[in-house]
C-alpha cells in the first residue's frame, strides 16, 4: 500500500520529504506499532544510526524481559555465552 502525502502537508510541515518520512517512522516506533528493526530498513539507515536518532530524542529502546532471555539464548545457542 501507497500513501500519497499531498504538497501542502508536506510545506506546512516545513519538513522535507525526507524528515517528514523520519518523524513518522519514529512516531510508530514510539508508539510501538513497528521494531527497532523494521524502523531502521525502512529508513534505509543502520539499526545503531536510528538508536542513536531516537535516543537524541529521548525515546527509549523497547527491550523486555521475553526478548532479554531470547537474546540470552541465542547467544548460548551460538556458543558466545
Amino acid at each position: 500500500m501507497s500513501i500519497i502525502i499531498s504538497d501542502e502537508i508536506v510545506k506546512a510541515s516545513n519538513l522535507s520529504e525526507n524528515e517528514l518520512l523520519i518523524e513518522i517512522i519514529v512516531m510508530l516506533f514510539k508508539l510501538e506499532k513497528i521494531s527497532l528493526g523494521k524502523a531502521a530498513e525502512l529508513l534505509k539507515m543502520p539499526q545503531i544510526r536510528f538508536q542513536r536518532l531516537i535516543a537524541d530524542r529521548g525515546i527509549c529502546v523497547h527491550y523486555d524481559v521475553a526478548e532479554f532471555q531470547q537474546d540470552i539464548q541465542q547467544l548460548t545457542t551460538k556458543g558466545w555465552l
